[in-house]
């Protein structure tokens, strides 16, 4: 990747041996190659803990007595933490560096899984622990903190397929999470999976002071540099985050990132209820089903996205997914049995990944280097918004409708938003770097 102005400081002249803790422009392609895959790794590990915890909080929830109505609110108060502490943590990770936003991160990720074995015991009051466990979970952002390591450490041309190999992480954290939450909890209680995570989390924070870069703002040679004699915003400074909207082309390209995934997220959120309820399944069935999703994920971003982004540009692959989610949408409308679901998942998955890696790539490409933490950021809110209005209004369809009523959204919802990519040429063919 070509050197570009270097954000951190004067530059020195002559041959440095690189290492983790030296400036990003001065990393040998091996010590780039490492810290690449060390935050590869602390993703994968975030990932498996998080799904650890997804697949024990239902149980420990109900065995505190807490009623659907109460995980719901449980559920909501987590997601608006996430959705509010986005924008916020890539702020911080902008201006602090990756290694404090990953410090920061398993920092926050190790006391919500002390709290949540503390809620496990009988002798605390179990529910308050649970519901304040959820706090730190606004900080929690190492998937975000990782885009931005691999967005500043890679090329424009290498940057859609270096994220798109974050999948990998995810499906291991999908499957291997899930796997030994529901393992642990069987055979040694639901504290066992929360200890087990809290130990995994505080060896992420070793590894993050040790192995991940102060910064690595300066490997950001393909990204627009930032205005000179701007001053220097705060972490929460709202109108440094409201003007990365007023940039070309970036208010079009997140709009169809939130639009045209929110159908999608919506089913998703409904899922363990759809499960349960339509499709008769029992919780291990549902497992193996939700693992199935997992594998889809990794193949899909591991290994179909790298060779898809070789041959087709950025805005073509954004119309693409965008075409399947119509496909799918007609599908799930017509959607009767298990066979239905599991011969359309392909197709829901790639769509998913498609979107979310293109629009993040697009995305990022279109701010400054010092900013692209904070549009992460703001695109990992996304989720967060979707698990904050999923659960009222996804149960308020699936009440009044039925499951057809998600297809026929996802169909509509993408149909409008094809047209409205047909309307926009710039983004069409992706944002161009200055």
């Amino acid at each position: 990747m070509q050197a570009g102005p270097t954000q951190a400081g004067p530059t020195q002249a002559g041959p440095t041996q690189a290492g983790p803790t030296q400036a990003p422009g001065r990393l040998s392609p091996a010590a780039r190659a490492r810290v690449l895959l060390l935050t590869y790794a602390l993703a994968a590990v975030e990932l498996t803990c998080l799904f650890m915890q997804f697949s024990t909080v239902p149980y420990l929830s109900r065995s505190l007595g807490l009623d659907s109505v109460g995980f719901g609110y449980l559920q909501t108060t987590f997601g608006v933490l996430q959705l509010l502490g986005g924008p916020m943590f890539g702020r911080f990770a902008d201006q602090r560096g990756a290694r404090a936003a990953f410090t920061l991160s398993f920092l926050a990720a190790s006391t919500l899984y002390l709290l949540l074995a503390a809620a496990c015991s009988p002798a605390l009051p179990g529910l308050a622990l649970l519901f304040l466990s959820r706090l730190p979970g606004g900080l929690m952002h190492t998937l975000p903190a990782a885009q931005m390591v691999i967005t500043d450490l890679t090329a424009a041309e290498q940057r859609q397929a270096a994220l798109g190999r974050l999948g990998l992480c995810f499906g291991v954290g999908m499957i291997l999470g899930s796997l030994l939450g529901g393992t642990l909890s069987s055979s040694c209680g639901l504290h066992c999976p929360a200890l087990v995570a809290l130990v995994a989390s505080l060896v992420g924070i070793l590894l993050s002071v040790t192995g991940i870069p102060a910064s690595t703002k300066a490997a950001g040679g393909c990204t627009q540099a930032a205005p000179p004699g701007g001053p220097k915003a705060g972490v929460f400074d709202l109108k440094a985050i409201v003007r990365l909207f007023l940039l070309p082309g970036v208010l079009s390209i997140f709009l169809v990132k939130v639009v045209s995934g929110f159908p999608s997220g919506l089913f998703m959120v409904m899922f363990p209820i759809i499960s349960m309820d339509f499709f008769q399944l029992e919780a291990a069935q549902a497992g193996y089903l939700m693992s199935f999703f997992g594998v889809l994920q990794m193949l899909i971003q591991g290994l179909v996205l790298g060779r898809l982004s070789r041959h087709f540009s950025e805005g073509t692959l954004l119309r693409a997914s965008v075409l399947v989610f119509c496909g799918v949408g007609l599908g799930m409308a017509l959607m009767a049995n298990t066979l239905h679901l599991c011969l359309l998942a392909p197709g829901l998955v790639f769509g998913l990944c498609v979107l979310n890696v293109v629009t993040d790539s697009m995305l990022t490409k279109a701010v400054a280097a010092t900013d692209t933490g904070t549009m992460l950021g703001l695109c990992a809110s996304v989720q967060p918004l979707t698990r904050t209005l999923g659960p009222a209004l996804g149960g308020l369809l699936y009440r009044n409708l039925g499951v057809a009523v998600f297809g026929h959204v996802q169909l509509a919802v993408n149909f409008l938003v094809l047209l409205f990519l047909r309307r926009l040429p710039g983004p069409q063919e992706g944002i161009k770097v200055q």
